[in-house]
């Protein structure tokens, strides 16, 4: 691990100002992916600055009736809150599927959203990847690619969003509030959060510098039946090969998000309207335009019987 400086902010838009003025600093928090990148030199702040004192770790109602998620609060604490185990239970489903007990009780809010990708060419320095390396290439490309992305790839990545939580975010349409260097605030819609690899995989979401995740914000509960399906090698601590997060109504209409299949949580709005039909035609337009390797399209078919088995619980 290379040396670094580091120190605690008192309030949000102090932390923002900080890392905004402050040349390859970066905000840590629970901090469990960001510190396995430094001592593989993967990530090499100059400067830390921890946001735990920044009071970010309430939930509250919010005025349209939804939650407010503080960046700060917890795994653990979000998924056994009851007003999110009664609401918002593709939520909790989610989380729970992810990490362990021991990460979840330190892993917090705002850093789930932002963890990077287990791609393993990513976490070996001694391999070239566009992600860590701007313009090293990308050796996944003719790799070993099982687990990396089937759409919304490019010719400069193949990597996938490996987070559970905001599969089920990006399902209920959840907002990301956040605050810059300057002060000014906004909300992020999630569906807009993260970003799609292009020719600049190295950025994995639309904050700006310096610009701190505050709270992720969820609307009013919506009717209909909670699923979170999570396809993995093993029964526990392991990434989604494919995961399927849903909210699914008596009459079959819902809506429905993947995880594990691209560089983003990948929901399309007209898979949404095609559930009644089936599974089939959900994921076919869903996956419409899927660019596959060799080693892992066994994905796509994965998905459909995936979002199959949860429309029959959703039946019955």
């Amino acid at each position: 691990m290379k040396p670094f400086t580091y120190t605690r902010a008192k309030t949000p838009a102090e932390a923002a100002a900080a890392v905004a003025g402050t040349p390859g600093a970066k905000f840590i928090a629970g901090g469990t992916n960001l510190l396995d990148l430094m001592k593989l030199q993967v990530e090499t702040p100059t400067h830390l600055v921890d946001i735990q004192d920044t009071g970010l770790d309430r939930i509250e109602k919010s005025a349209d009736g939804g939650l407010r998620i503080g960046a700060l609060v917890t795994n653990t604490t979000a998924a056994a809150d009851p007003r999110v185990r009664r609401d918002y239970g593709v939520l909790t489903r989610a989380i729970v599927a992810g990490a362990s007990g021991q990460l979840r009780n330190k892993a917090t809010t705002g850093g789930n959203l932002l963890q990077r990708t287990r791609c393993p060419y990513f976490y070996d320095p001694n391999q070239p990847c566009n992600k860590r390396k701007p313009g090293s290439g990308c050796a996944a490309i003719g790799g070993y690619s099982r687990g990396l992305a089937v759409i919304g790839s490019s010719d400069a990545c193949i990597a996938t969003y490996p987070g559970d939580m905001a599969v089920a975010l990006r399902v209920l349409d959840a907002g990301v509030e956040t605050v810059r260097g300057d002060g000014t605030k906004r909300t992020i819609p999630i569906a807009d959060f993260h970003r799609l690899p292009g020719d600049k995989p190295h950025i994995d979401n639309v904050l700006a510098p310096g610009e701190l995740i505050t709270a992720v914000t969820l609307p009013k509960p919506i009717a209909g039946r909670h699923f979170y399906q999570k396809v993995r090698d093993r029964a526990s601590y392991a990434f989604a090969l494919v995961s399927v997060a849903a909210v699914i109504r008596p009459d079959g209409t819902g809506r429905v998000a993947f995880g594990g299949v691209a560089h983003k949580p990948w929901r399309v709005e007209g898979a949404d309207a095609a559930l009644p039909q089936g599974a089939k035609a959900a994921a076919q337009l869903a996956f419409a335009g899927a660019r596959p390797t060799e080693e892992n399209a066994f994905k796509l078919p994965l998905a459909e019987r995936t979002l199959a088995s949860v429309l029959a619980q959703a039946k019955g």
